[in-house]
């Protein structure tokens, strides 16, 4: 019988960190079968690049074996690397190509009010944050499985983080908690949890905050950085049209059977066997 880690740091409130956005410990999510995540296990955030001294110490207090960090290399040049945590591991896995709307972003960031109408206006916005989130469940299998598998093995506790932390870490820990067994209403509550004021990444255009910006400019961008069910539909919905079930698309798009998910399951949740 696989044996359950002991973690050696006590569950903490949700700290009010400066630098480090959107994050929280998935700890207390309940499965179907009536178990939960536990506390101290399992962490999610948008990028570390930015923490402070602070920040870095309550991180550095929580006894990290590895950071996964799905930025791209276009993320980490505007945004900074992570800052080092002595002593935890840290993985880039991109779950998005640089190249890859790159374009895209930069008229977001610096395009006439004009471009963005065009471009995000009518449903653009919504629809290609809905295409994006199949794209990655259908081509990123290898990258989740890779994390999957990290997380039976050793390592736990961990963070996933992309940067805003919504969108790649979020279907990341979608992933992570459907192969737990936890329930999906849970799983939509945990992802929209990242609308919070306190969590929201912090838009930019030019100079300009997000507060700065004009209504019309907010609400063509409100797409790209809200945390939508719709998306995460979208998501369950490419993993059912595609591999007729979670169990198949565990066991056959991610090579997680059975037996890795009892593993799974014993590291991660309360009163696993």
């Amino acid at each position: 019988m696989t044996q359950t880690p002991q973690v050696p740091h006590a569950p903490q409130a949700e700290p009010e960190l400066t630098g480090v956005r959107n994050f929280r410990d998935a700890g207390g999510l309940p499965t179907g079968d009536g178990k939960r995540v536990r506390t101290g296990v399992l962490y999610r955030s948008g990028h570390l690049a930015h923490a402070t001294d602070d920040d870095a110490a309550f991180l550095a207090s929580l006894g990290l074996h590895t950071i996964f960090d799905f930025r791209n290399s276009a993320d980490v040049a505007l945004e900074g690397p992570d800052i080092a945590l002595p002593g935890v591991r840290h993985v880039n896995i991109p779950l998005t190509d640089p190249a890859a709307g790159a374009e895209f972003w930069q008229m977001v960031r610096d395009g006439e009010v004009s471009q963005l109408r065009k471009a995000l206006g009518d449903g653009k916005a919504s629809d290609r944050m809905i295409a994006t989130y199949r794209h990655i469940i259908r081509t990123r299998t290898a990258e989740h499985s890779r994390v999957l598998h990290a997380i039976t093995d050793d390592s736990v506790p961990v963070l996933m983080h992309c940067a805003a932390g919504k969108d790649r870490a979020g279907l990341s820990v979608a992933v992570t908690l459907l192969a737990l067994g936890v329930e999906r209403d849970a799983i939509e509550t945990d992802y929209l949890a990242s609308n919070a004021a306190h969590r929201r990444y912090k838009v930019h255009r030019g100079d300009q905050t997000e507060a700065e910006m004009s209504a019309e400019v907010r609400e063509l961008l409100s797409p790209l950085f809200d945390a939508r069910a719709e998306y995460l539909d979208a998501a369950f919905a490419t993993i059912e049209e595609t591999w007729g079930s979670v169990e198949d698309y565990l066991a056959q798009g991610l090579d997680f059977g059975p037996e890795r998910r009892e593993r799974l399951r014993a590291r991660l949740l309360d009163g696993a066997a």
